[in-house]
């Protein structure tokens, strides 16, 4: 999409989008903050709550197609990646969204990931479906490149918690790191944390740093690492 901000210039249109049913479209970007003005509105909630799901159905279809030779589970961390709250950040950030939403009187201008910028896109996925189908939604969401697969430049996309906790999530049944402070070290005015990090079933690790958010993300960063050679070492993670 580069950087045109579509949607502009029709009022029922989203990302060069047509909808047939404009209501829909102002329902979908319709937060719920604006019933604290007394105003009575249908807030994007409920389509939201189809969006999603409908989403995760182009999300599989995409990934199913694009990785013929890939098992389910990385598959499934894929998708997970895919609808994150992040990613479905940055693909209104390519859009005029933020200046679209219709929000309560006076609110204080939105943070780039906030979660309402998210549960605005899963709202319009499930508008274009009630507008005009599964096709409808396809193209919404093509539009909107949600189905970019690309790497990430950093490893982990510079992100190794949100990885860890993708990953474990993704796992059958499904799992939650845990992070434990192990020994706090070194002066008052510089001191060094060191933190374990474990996922039942898969493993720990340790890191240390000076301070306690980097040592967990250090740690994250070593059990993710481990993991990764023992996929390529032939051992299977469930």
């Amino acid at each position: 999409m580069g950087d045109d901000k579509s949607g502009m210039g029709s009022r029922a249109s989203f990302a060069g989008h047509a909808f047939a049913d404009a209501a829909l479209l102002d329902e979908a970007l319709t937060t719920p903050s604006c019933r604290m003005d007394g105003r009575r509105v249908r807030d994007n909630q409920r389509l939201e709550f189809l969006g999603d799901a409908v989403l995760g159905l182009l999300a599989a279809e995409r990934l199913y197609s694009e990785f013929p030779d890939e098992e389910e589970g990385p598959l499934t961390v894929r998708r997970t990646r895919m609808v994150s709250t992040s990613a479905l950040c940055r693909a209104a950030g390519r859009t005029d969204l933020s200046d679209r939403l219709r929000r309560n009187c006076g609110a204080a201008a939105l943070p780039e990931g906030s979660k309402t910028f998210a549960d605005a896109v899963e709202a319009l996925i499930g508008a274009a479906y009630l507008d005009g189908g599964l096709e409808s939604a396809r193209d919404l969401f093509d539009r909107l490149s949600l189905g970019e697969t690309a790497e990430a430049d950093a490893k982990w996309g510079g992100n190794p918690k949100g990885e860890l906790q993708i990953r474990a999530q993704a796992m059958k049944p499904p799992r939650r790191p845990e992070y434990l402070l192990v020994s706090t070290a070194g002066k008052a005015h510089e001191p060094v944390f060191t933190v374990r990090v474990l996922v039942d079933g898969v493993g720990e690790a340790e890191a240390t740093a000076h301070s306690h958010k980097e040592a967990e993300s250090r740690a994250a960063a070593a059990l993710l690492s481990r993991m990764d050679e023992a996929a390529r070492g032939g051992l299977k993670h469930q």
